[in-house]
Parts: C-alpha cells; sequence; structure tokens
C-alpha cells in the first residue's frame, strides 16, 4: 500500500492489499468500468449539488453504479509524471521534461496549455497557488491570487442597501486583476530550466489549430450558454454562429488567445500588465462600467507567502497560507483529528464521517470569522496550534451532530498573526523537485467576459470576497470583515496545493477543484492514504462528504451506502447526497521510493502519465 511508501521513502517495497481483497476489489472494479462504458454520461450539477460543486469542478460523471467509485487510471514513471484534467495538458508538462526542464516547467506548461483546452476553469485571466518543494529541501508558496481593482469598495455591489450577488458573478464588476500569468513567469524565472517563450507557444499552437470539444467541456458550455451570450467577444469563440451552443465534438479554435500568448511569448508578461492586453482591457471596462484600469495592471505583483507546516501521524503536511484558507483549514482538522483513532473506526463507517465531518464544522466557522488576506486583516496563527486542535476535539459528541453556533478564538488572536506582504494539477521530478499547482477563474467562464480581440476569459474572483455581512457566495460561503472587499486587497480563496513529506522528503502532491470542497478532497485523499493506508488510485476513488458549517447540511456522494447515511442521519446529520463531489490530481512516490505514480480523479476524464 501507497502508506507503506510513505512510511519510509526507501523502504524497498510496500505491503500491499490483502490478496483477496486486492482480487475482489479487481473484479468489482472491471464490472464498474464495464457499467461506465455502457451508461456514464457527463452530469450537469443539479440543484441539490450545484451551491457546492460549483463551477471549479472539472467534470461530473453520473455512475451507474452508486455504492462505490471506480479506480481511475495510474501512471507510472521513473524521471517525471505529471497529473492534470486533460491529456493535451499531461502531455504538455511530459514534453516540458523531455526538453530539459523540471517539475517546475512541467506545472508551467501544463497550466498554460490548460488554459487553452479546459478555459472554462482556468487560464490566464485567473489566478494560482503553487507549493514547490524544491530539490535542495527549501519550499516556496507563490501567491498569484488575483487583486481587487484600486476603485473598489466594500459597498460596490449594494442596490438599494441588499447585495446583489449577480454583478460579483457576471459582467465586467466581477473581474479582478488576473495574477496567473505573472505567477506561471516567475515561477520559471527562479525555478524553472526553459524559457518562459518555450512554455506559451506549443499552447498558442492549440489555440490556433483548435481542438474537439468533450463531452465534459460541452456542458460546461450549456450551463454557461446564457452567461456567454451577453458579451459579444465570448459568443463569438464559444457559440455557434446561429448563437446556440457548441456541441460536443465541434471544433473549438481559439486565434485571438493564441495571438495573446504569442504576443506574451515574443514580448513578455509587460505586454499584459503594461502593454496592450492592460490598455485594451481598461478602454473595455470604461465603456462597460466595470473598475479595472491600466495602473491595477501595472501595480500587479506577485507574492512569496510562507509556506504552512503542520504534522500528521509522523508526516509533516505543506500547505499554502493565507489567502488561501485551504492550508490553514487542512492543517486545523487534521490537528482535530489526530485526536482520534480513526483507523479503528473504520473506513468509510458513519463513525469515521461523523467525526471528521463534526472537525470540518468547526475549522468551517473558524474561516468565515477570521481569514481573509494577511495584508488586510490579522489572521491568527493560533489557528494551526495543536492545543487549540485538542481543544476543539474535545467539543466533538462522538455520537450526535452539535450545532456550531459560530467561531472559537485561539490564544493571542489578535497578536500572533500571519505577517504581511479551480483547476489543480500536480508534477515531480527524478531531481527532486514537487510542485502542486492550484489555478482558476472560480465559476465556469468565470465572469464570462472575453476582452474583444484578446481570447482571454477574465475571472469573477470578487465573488469571494464577503460582499456583505449574511450574504453567502456562491458556493454558499459566509464571510466577515476579514474578508470585506478593499482597493488592492486578494479575497479569500479554498485553494489547497499541498505536498507531504515524510522523514523530510517529499512522498506526495495534491490538490483539487470544486469550490469549498477542495478543502475537504485535500483532507480526505491525506486521511485515506495514511489513517486507512490505501493507494493512491484507491484514495482517490472513495466515497467524499463535505460540511462548510454553513449551510447547516452535510453533503455526501452516492457511493457512501444507504445504511450509513441512515445512521448518520440517526446522529442528526441533515444530508444531502449528490452524484459527485469535486475533482482531485495527484501524483506519489512510487513504492520503494524510486520513480513516481500519477493518479487523476476517476470522476472525470483526466489523465496523468510518467516517463
Amino acid at each position: 500500500m501507497l502508506n507503506s511508501g510513505l512510511r519510509r521513502v526507501r523502504r524497498p517495497a510496500f505491503r500491499r492489499l490483502d490478496v483477496k481483497m486486492r482480487t475482489a476489489a479487481k473484479a468489482r472494479d472491471g464490472l464498474f468500468r464495464l457499467l461506465m462504458i455502457q451508461c456514464a454520461h457527463i452530469m450537469h450539477p443539479n440543484k441539490i449539488a450545484k451551491w457546492i460543486l460549483g463551477p471549479s469542478l472539472i467534470i461530473v460523471f453520473g455512475l451507474c453504479c452508486q455504492t462505490a467509485m471506480c479506480l481511475g487510471e495510474a501512471a507510472d514513471g521513473e524521471r517525471g509524471m505529471v497529473a492534470t484534467v486533460h491529456r493535451e495538458a499531461t502531455a504538455a508538462g511530459l514534453r516540458a521534461m523531455k526538453e530539459g526542464g523540471n517539475a517546475i516547467d512541467a506545472a508551467v506548461s501544463a497550466g498554460l496549455t490548460l488554459g487553452v483546452v479546459d478555459g472554462f476553469n482556468s487560464g490566464i485571466g485567473g489566478g494560482c497557488f503553487l507549493v514547490i518543494y524544491l530539490a535542495n529541501g527549501s519550499v516556496v508558496a507563490i501567491d498569484g491570487r488575483e487583486t481587487a481593482p484600486l476603485a473598489a469598495s466594500r459597498n460596490m455591489y449594494l442596490r438599494a442597501g441588499k447585495a446583489d450577488v449577480r454583478l460579483s458573478q457576471t459582467g465586467p464588476l466581477a473581474a479582478a486583476v488576473p495574477g496567473a500569468l505573472a505567477a506561471y513567469q516567475y515561477a520559471v524565472d527562479h525555478y524553472g530550466k526553459l524559457p518562459f517563450q518555450q512554455q506559451l507557444l506549443p499552447a498558442a499552437q492549440i489555440a490556433e489549430d483548435g481542438f474537439l470539444i468533450d463531452a465534459g467541456y460541452a456542458a460546461r458550455l450549456k450551463e454557461a450558454a446564457q452567461g456567454l451570450n451577453k458579451f459579444a467577444a465570448a459568443r463569438e469563440i464559444f457559440l455557434r454562429a446561429d448563437g446556440t451552443r457548441k456541441r460536443a465534438g465541434d471544433l473549438l479554435k481559439q486565434p485571438d488567445l493564441a495571438t495573446t500568448y504569442r504576443a506574451i511569448a515574443g514580448r513578455g508578461v509587460d505586454w499584459f500588465y503594461q502593454g496592450p492586453f492592460a490598455r485594451t482591457t481598461a478602454e473595455w471596462m470604461r465603456k462597460n462600467g466595470g473598475l479595472l484600469n491600466e495602473t491595477d495592471f501595472a501595480r500587479y505583483t506577485v507574492t512569496r507567502r510562507e509556506p504552512i507546516e503542520t504534522t500528521y501521524r509522523g508526516f509533516k503536511i505543506i500547505g499554502f497560507p493565507p489567502p488561501s484558507s485551504g492550508g490553514v483549514h487542512v492543517a486545523q482538522i487534521l490537528n482535530i483529528l489526530e485526536n482520534f483513532d480513526l483507523k479503528a473506526m473504520g473506513a468509510g463507517s458513519a463513525e469515521v464521517i461523523h467525526v471528521i465531518a463534526e472537525a470540518m464544522k468547526l475549522a468551517f466557522a473558524d474561516r468565515a470569522y477570521w481569514l481573509g488576506d494577511p495584508d488586510f486583516a490579522k489572521v491568527p496563527r493560533g489557528l494551526l496550534s495543536k492545543e487549540y486542535a485538542a481543544n476543539l476535539a474535545r467539543q466533538i459528541d462522538r455520537n450526535r451532530a452539535r450545532q456550531v453556533a459560530g467561531h472559537n478564538t485561539p490564544e493571542r488572536a489578535t497578536e500572533d498573526v500571519f505577517t504581511k506582504h479551480t483547476t489543480h494539477f500536480s508534477s515531480a521530478d527524478a531531481e527532486g523537485n514537487w510542485v502542486a499547482c492550484t489555478a482558476t477563474i472560480n465559476t465556469t467562464f468565470g465572469s464570462k467576459v472575453v476582452i474583444p480581440g484578446t481570447g482571454v476569459v477574465l475571472n469573477n474572483q470578487m465573488d469571494d470576497f464577503s460582499v456583505q455581512p449574511g450574504v453567502a457566495n456562491y458556493f454558499g460561503l459566509m464571510g466577515a470583515e476579514a474578508n470585506a472587499i478593499a482597493p488592492g486587497k486578494r479575497p479569500l480563496s479554498s485553494m489547497s496545493p499541498t505536498v507531504v513529506l515524510r522523514e523530510g522528503l517529499p512522498v506526495l502532491s495534491l490538490g483539487a477543484a470544486g469550490g469549498p470542497t477542495i478543502i475537504s478532497q485535500t483532507l480526505l485523499t491525506i486521511i485515506n492514504m495514511i489513517d486507512f493506508r490505501m493507494d493512491l488510485e484507491q484514495a482517490l476513488a472513495q466515497p467524499r462528504f463535505h460540511h462548510q458549517w454553513s449551510p447547516d447540511t452535510l453533503v455526501v456522494e452516492k457511493g457512501v451506502g444507504e445504511p450509513v447515511r441512515r445512521e448518520l442521519s440517526k446522529r442528526g446529520h441533515k444530508l444531502k447526497v449528490v452524484n459527485s463531489l469535486g475533482a482531485t490530481q495527484a501524483v506519489a512516490q512510487r513504492p520503494g521510493g524510486k520513480g513516481f505514480v500519477g493518479a487523476h480523479d476517476p470522476r472525470l476524464k483526466g489523465q496523468a502519465e510518467g516517463w
């Protein structure tokens, strides 16, 4: 099992599952794969799931088999590994390594390609976080999160005293200053081996030549068609000439995006932040009631942050600090759960789901109150304290769901604070570099705005701020003063790129897409591998669940069996059952400590590949 490899990287072999269990699992998974071929189809988020899945979800599969999730295909490689949600992006990452690049080059190549072939999720019109473990043992956290325009104000979405969230989710007022491009260049210039131009041009060629829309992309177009139709440049790219949406099998060409990529390759990122792109965007915004202007772009800077570190049952967990809430709360929840013997409760049992869900509630209540951009708000480092976590653990009733009234307060909450300063893909190379990167434009096709002549889809990350006290964002998340809108501020994010170490060496790189479920997905993958000794494929295939405090609802996948759901209801949980939660990509150390295993989430058509 993978966890045996995690226990000691240099051990020659993993302990595997019991042979009988393995044989039964193979037979079961073979049957489920057959069923998927016959009846799986791309599902649109249903009304029950939509608020929780959010558009950062890449593809949702409706499975005929409801009691378990089929295993995704794992990949094996000696010299490097890339795992993304699209084969073209994975191929781009591997090509970068084969041309002399390292894991950082691979991640950036993959990210830029995803901006072409998976543009409803991420792109240079959005932002990203990167956690990089370097071969020399140092760890870097690169913050490419978007920033609010300088003309933004805390009441900018209020109309007649009430927040109009349509304005923060669609159209010119929804967009923040993109940061992904600057972050990618920073990563390559400081830690890569290849020229940044070399990462841009292959992606530009794909944009020019076009690619065939698959069922997942078509489903996202159906979801966003009404919004895209409001903006001429978006309509021209993503809809047919008669105004109907493009379908699976249609060729999607993006010549303007190809031109933009080539202009950046030829003239550098200044073309984007201080040149024609910034001027074109500002001009369009002035004509259409937006706030972004040339100064906003010119002032944008990438921020280096100190990574978050905690331990969990002997492993070191490295995550992203605020304005990511993901790193803080993955660590906080793990610290709480370290006070319970999850292994003894049993994987997938009602007891283990109950305890983890109660820990999630406590962390998300803290998130709503404390978390924000540390340049503007005092975010307590005490949220990561083992003692604070132990106090929270004592609040959990192992038999009954309890109502969490609100946040708790760690010691020295206003004194010991973090210092000032959604697709996921992972990569690793034989030199010892590991990358976890999560990128997003927020909801499906972001703000739906494409700046004419550029092909760039702008994000709608302004919706990640707390637009008004008591008003939830698209994902149902509540916020407080710490995440209020302010000029130049970075909105709170759930993105959780994570690297796991054992004995000082990396053994796992992972992260997820899916709004606030990113946190729970990352958490559950770590628990499945460390506590329940699952290998990477099994860990990603387990039924998922999520609780974010508000609303007071435990969301579970259908794979959580009916007997377990009945027991959870008896314990006082209000359940919502959904087909699928999120999308996780991960790379792990191969059994024996040499080489890599990569896996994509079985809930989507991703690809992991090594060499």
